[in-house]
């Protein structure tokens, strides 16, 4: 999104000898909207704006009548706006006379959620273009309702494929930027994903595309708590499958609510996409000798791995140390751990200037912060939020959070390094300068461990000994874990 002033819809009178109709307010696309300007004005997170707005929409006011028909519509209305919103604005770039940075972000909003509309949904192009129009004069007022209905005319003349034959550069001319407005991702992440897939045309495409799709909903059963027989049975055959690849998996149909689980709302069981659920379940399983008897996550807000690997520690006696920086998300990592059998303790604390003494763990994961663009399925307004230089300052911060993960465990004992980035600046490189002592620090003892044997049944974990997730070929997110036993 650009940075233009905003303006208030002002309201409008009716020419001369016409009645004035009101607008039609139509709830499902005022509330898209809504999300829509919230994300940009605020820099929110869709999947933290909408469930808020969704429960407001069905419990008062004008929402009485909302239904689930219509909380599907308008969540499929801002997560398909915001996943092809880069395809959206080459075609609506094409249909102004105007740079788009000169057209104010709320009209922007109305006209991305009319594009998507016409070329995302089924929607009937009539439908679509006169509820956009409704729309806007809501919002945004009757002068400006006349140029969306005027842009989304011209929007309305070609279907997507047609669009793209006119506003992406050919591949053979530009692969990198073809890639970027047919699937919707800025040049740059498109750059940094093919660098970190490797080979050709075909994979990167894959990727892409995964990035677009709706991710499933999936549950971990957490060990001694729950089983995924219990959910499976909860919520019935035709509603849910097993994990792809977790023991502790259960896949949910699409349209299902978590949390009316007694085992969800109990916390016995969670929320937890399977490639997390993997890299907790490696960690615990990499062959340590001595003892194991206290773990450390030591970047564990909100708490989904941290609670996998309470459950694991607590069927083998250990304890579990989970230590978050923030005070707020220390609290979420409390909620989540919340009722485990075994011992644990949840503290505020920076990783990279940590209470705890040198040696003092067994098995330690550092899941470090990152750009997160291994998890655009799931945020997919991440990837224009975003910018290159970002990785700079993530950079200092996970070779600190490295260094302290390999400092606080004992001489024998598992380090894991986890990221949910597929770029290579936030993956392997950040390992091999920590243990070769780049950047002026001293180098750090300690071997890789090879993560494909514990990871059993996962195909396509490349050549080891770390290993990278994705959305194509793992349908989790791009999860990445290196595993490190210190030696010295």
């Amino acid at each position: 999104m650009n940075d233009s002033p905003r303006s208030s819809a002002r309201p409008r009178t009716a020419k001369a000898g016409k009645p004035y109709r009101r607008p039609k307010k139509d709830p499902v696309r005022i509330l898209a909207f809504e999300a829509l300007r919230a994300v940009d004005e605020r820099d929110a997170y869709a999947n933290l704006v909408l469930p808020p707005l969704l429960r407001k929409a069905r419990e008062g006011g004008d929402g009485n009548n909302f239904d689930s028909r219509d909380a599907a519509l308008a969540t499929e209305l801002v997560y398909g706006t915001l996943r092809r919103q880069g395809t959206y604005d080459a075609i609506i770039a094409a249909c102004v006379d105007r740079p788009l940075r000169e057209v104010d972000p709320p009209v922007l909003d109305v006209l991305a959620l009319g594009a998507h509309q016409l070329l995302g949904t089924r929607i009937p192009t009539h439908a679509a273009v006169s509820a956009s129009v409704e729309l806007a004069r809501v919002v945004l007022g009757d002068g400006r309702a006349k140029f969306v209905n005027a842009v989304l005319r011209k929007v309305a003349a070609n279907d997507l494929d047609g669009w793209l034959e006119k506003v992406a550069p050919s591949y053979e001319d530009d692969a990198e930027d073809h890639l970027a407005v047919v699937h919707s991702h800025p040049r740059w992440v498109v750059s940094a994903l093919w660098d970190a897939l490797g080979g050709g045309r075909a994979g990167i495409e894959d990727l892409l595309e995964a990035d677009n799709e709706r991710p499933e909903v999936t549950l971990v059963a957490r060990p001694g708590r729950s089983t995924t027989a219990e959910l499976l049975d909860a919520l019935g055959e035709e509603s849910a499958l097993p994990g792809r690849w977790s023991p502790y998996a259960v896949r949910m149909a699409e349209g299902g609510e978590p949390g009316a689980l007694d085992a969800v709302r109990e916390g016995r069981a969670g929320v937890q996409d399977e490639g997390s659920q993997l890299v907790a379940a490696a960690l615990a399983a990499a062959p340590i000798e001595g003892r194991d008897e206290l773990w450390l996550d030591g970047c564990a807000g909100p708490g989904g791995k941290a609670a996998l690997l309470a459950a694991l520690a607590a069927g083998r006696g250990a304890a579990l140390l989970a230590s978050e920086k923030q005070p707020h998300r220390a609290r979420l990592v409390e909620r989540a751990l919340a009722g485990n059998p075994g011992p644990y303790q949840v503290v505020a604390a920076d990783g990279t200037r940590p209470p705890w003494l040198p040696g003092s763990f067994d098995r330690v994961l550092m899941d470090v912060p990152c750009s997160g663009l291994g998890a655009l399925r799931r945020r997919p307004e991440a990837r224009w939020r975003r910018r290159p230089e970002d990785l700079d300052g993530f950079a200092p911060l996970q070779r600190g959070l490295l260094r302290e993960a390999l400092s606080a465990v004992r001489v024998g004992g598992v380090v894991g390094y986890a990221t949910c980035s597929p770029h290579l600046a936030e993956t392997r490189i950040v390992v091999e300068d920590v243990l070769k002592g780049r950047g002026g620090a001293e180098p750090v003892e300690a071997e890789w461990i090879d993560v494909r044997p514990l990871m059993p049944g996962v195909a396509g974990l490349g050549e080891g000994p770390d290993v990278q997730l994705w959305p194509h070929l793992h349908g989790t997110d791009a999860m990445y874990l290196a595993l490190l036993r210190r030696t010295a």
